[in-house]
């Protein structure tokens, strides 16, 4: 899935009707290039790291600790000894709902971090809660299992169902195959406005106003808006 973006999953996802799962807008990578894609392991932050310890080492490899501390801003629930577990382990990466710390160190550590952005202060809850592992756990509003695949780079996080994952990763790929072609096209000379037949689309929309683009794309068999 290396040469696939979330744009094209959430594409595959809107053709298929599959439901879109993202995380909030605000959750982006400690470094731009950064990517993952792994079984998703839920976890719920309830102010000490045990948990994390327990779901990274029972997790396989590949796997990627999707955390729900709430969308906490006052504090950051993972630093660095937290990702040196989970790359020891294995694990493809971490996705937070929440802030990370140790910033330099987590650089150097390099696994893949998704979160709000980063805030010294550690864990400032009054009184730790006992740790459990759950089965699913909230996202800013998406609910996560470990059912469940996650996908992410710099563009954001999605989180897919792990049934429908070969179907969406076979549309997201001709989708992606047809707008490479679109995009060498256009280098090639030729616009979009013609690729797609524009000058049509908008006479036979002057004939019937409840034409619309995205009927004449299946038409024409486009992927842009489809």
């Amino acid at each position: 899935m290396n040469d696939l973006t979330t744009p094209h999953f959430a594409d595959a996802c809107l053709r298929l009707g599959v439901p879109l799962r993202l995380a909030p807008a605000g959750i982006v990578p400690l470094d731009s290039a950064h990517r993952i894609a792994g079984p998703a392991v839920p976890v719920r932050h309830v102010g000490s790291v045990d948990i994390f310890i327990e779901a990274i080492h029972g997790a396989p490899p590949g796997s990627v600790l999707v955390i729900d501390n709430e969308g906490r801003t006052d504090e950051g629930c993972i630093g660095d000894l937290t990702a040196l577990e989970a790359k020891a382990a294995g694990l493809a990466g971490i996705v937070v709902w929440g802030l990370h710390r140790d910033t330099a160190e987590l650089h150097e550590v390099g696994l893949p971090i998704f979160s709000y952005g980063r805030c010294p202060a550690g864990p400032r809850r009054p009184a730790y809660e006992p740790s459990r592992m759950v089965s699913e756990i909230d996202f800013g509003g998406a609910r996560v299992s470990g059912e469940d695949v996650v996908v992410a780079d710099a563009d954001g996080v999605l989180f897919l169902p792990a049934a429908d994952l070969d179907s969406i990763t076979r549309m997201a790929r001709t989708i992606a195959t047809r707008e490479r072609e679109q995009a060498a096209a256009v280098a090639r000379g030729t616009t979009l406005y013609e690729q797609l037949q524009f000058e049509r689309y908008v006479s036979r929309r002057a004939e019937d106003p409840s034409h619309t683009f995205r009927q004449h794309l299946r038409e024409l068999g486009g992927a842009i808006e489809e």
